[in-house]
């Protein structure tokens, strides 16, 4: 039994009986056999960001093939199709139609390779479908991205990708998916029957937006069909779900219940199926969920910015019971204050990122998993991940608060300082020494970059354009518009399983702590935590 301690000195004041957690990955269950004024905002010419002007160039024809192949990277030139859209951002149509033609002419999913089925929709089917949207797009938003001849050979790749993973989808009793599948054999005989929440929960964005193109339901139905059948799993005590579960019998094998690794994207694709689909049923679930999360997962104090106590921190629980697992987070539950922004709940999203922040402050980067009752990494690398970057970005555009510049001149500054190598950037085995590794994940280009990009480039197309885009959980960049929020198959689902049509508007979270008109303009240059609560911060990670 821990004891408690203050938030004053090191730790919290709601410690519970910790348990053993997973090891961390992005899908843990598919494992293979404001009173301070803030200072003037940073300047960041594009031309003097060398981060994200190395991000920006395409790869060369004799890097096509992946010399580092595992069931991530599918070689299938992953990097090279995952940056695809980053390229259009940045407004490099030159490097962007170079590479949208090195693509058609040399990519193939023909291959006996096995992969997983989360991360090959998100990296691979989420940037193909990406990239034919930009290229078809008329209004041509991020300047002349249009392909000479172009048929939808984009299209047609992220087709031929999908039916490729639909076996995964076959026998299985829930219909929630395997995990992995080969492109060429279909789900391998020695096949675990075990999945985590976000590999099997977070497939309906892109299968979706598939078969809205296509004018085919399958995609959307199997992966709307296995985001059902996890929502049905859920406790009947506490509403919420665990993080890895046994595809066959729908038996929990996991129970923990979390923002991070194995749950995270779950939560993140019902309010953007929502956003881009304009289906009731995903706002209802995520509104439960969001309830649910703010019930048994939330501690501190109720408000960020005032009143006494911890500040608000969301942690690992049983899924039955509610009870404390474990006394640590991870870096992929930072994506949740950008999360929060799209609801309205900024003043919750402030405090939430503060926390992170300061993590990094500390270490020049976010290990993997950090305790935070010993204020130290249990997992120590940092795979040079996204999602403190994307809440960074999402909160100044949500207050246009200066100080969130500086968090992403700190971010970038220490990319260089920590992780630039010859050939790109790299992981870091251990955010304490900076020890590297050789490999630079798909994501850095597909959502670091692009995040960091656009939180200091404010003529961008994607703010400026007049357009409204949204982001999918790899940071691919899809058009909301009214062609993705019709279909014509509602009355061949099973009875039950579709929802009255929402009509276009702003999405709203039910019985959240607060909203956007709590973040008054005048706050727009302190601050966005009061000093006294920002040190409190600093003081849990050890800073000061």
């Amino acid at each position: 039994m821990y004891s408690p301690v203050s938030a004053g000195t090191a730790g919290w004041q709601w410690l519970c009986p910790s348990a053993a957690g997973s090891r961390p990955g992005r899908c843990l269950g598919s494992l293979p056999p404001t009173a301070a004024p803030a200072p003037p905002a940073p300047s960041l010419p594009r031309a003097q960001n060398p981060a994200i002007t190395e991000a920006g160039t395409a790869l060369p024809a004799q890097a096509v093939s992946n010399l580092n192949i595992n069931d991530v990277l599918g070689n299938y030139s992953l990097t090279l199709i995952d940056a695809l859209d980053t390229l259009a951002v940045m407004g490099n149509s030159s490097e962007f139609q170079k590479a949208v033609k090195l693509v058609i002419d040399t990519v193939s999913f023909d291959k006996d390779s096995t992969v997983q089925v989360f991360e090959a929709t998100i990296r691979v089917l989420g940037s193909l479908l990406s990239a034919h949207i930009i290229i078809t797009d008329t209004k041509q938003p991020f300047g002349d991205m249009s392909i000479k001849d172009y048929d939808n050979e984009l299209l047609h790749l992220a087709h031929d990708l999908a039916v490729r993973l639909l076996p995964a989808f076959e026998n299985t009793k829930t219909g929630i998916p395997y995990p992995r599948v080969n492109l060429k054999k279909g789900v391998p005989p020695d096949s675990h029957n075990e999945t985590c929440t976000a590999g099997a929960g977070s497939l309906l964005v892109e299968f979706g937006i598939l078969s809205r193109l296509l004018g085919d339901s399958t995609f959307e139905w199997v992966a709307r069909r296995a985001v059902k059948a996890l929502w049905s799993l859920r406790s009947n005590n506490t509403g919420l779900l665990g993080n890895v579960v046994n595809i066959q019998t729908g038996h929990w094998v996991g129970k923990q219940s979390g923002l991070g690794a194995g749950s995270d994207s779950f939560y993140e694709y019902l309010l953007k199926s929502y956003i881009l689909f304009g289906e009731k049923e995903d706002l209802d679930m995520f509104n439960s969920a969001y309830q649910n999360i703010q019930n048994h997962l939330r501690r501190g104090r109720e408000a960020c910015n005032e009143g006494e106590g911890d500040p608000p921190l969301y942690v690992n629980v049983n899924m039955y019971t509610g009870q404390l697992m474990n006394t640590w987070i991870d870096s992929l539950q930072a994506f949740f204050p950008g999360l929060q922004v799209l609801i309205g709940d900024v003043e919750d999203a402030i405090c939430l990122h503060a926390f992170y922040y300061a993590i990094w402050k500390r270490y020049g980067a976010l290990p993997e998993r950090y305790n935070w009752q010993l204020q130290a990494p249990d997992v120590p690398f940092y795979p040079l991940r996204p999602e403190l970057v994307e809440s960074t970005y999402l909160l100044y555009q949500a207050t246009k608060n200066p100080f969130y510049l500086h968090v992403g001149m700190d971010i970038l500054q220490s990319l260089e300082k920590y992780t630039k190598a010859k050939c790109g950037y790299a992981t870091l085995h251990h955010v304490v020494d900076k020890t590297k590794e050789d490999r630079m994940e798909s994501f850095f280009l597909s959502e670091t970059c692009k995040y960091l990009y656009l939180l200091f480039d404010e003529e961008n197309p994607v703010h400026r354009s007049g357009n409204k885009f949204m982001f999918t959980t790899e940071g691919h960049v899809v058009s909301v518009d009214e062609r993705f929020r019709s279909s014509l198959w509602e009355d061949i689902l099973p009875a039950g399983e579709h929802s009255l049509k929402a009509k276009p508007s702003e999405p709203k979270a039910a019985n959240f702590s607060s909203n956007c008109n709590r973040v008054p303009d005048e706050r727009r240059y302190l601050l966005p935590l009061k000093s006294n609560y920002m040190r409190q911060i600093d003081r849990m990670v050890g800073l000061i």
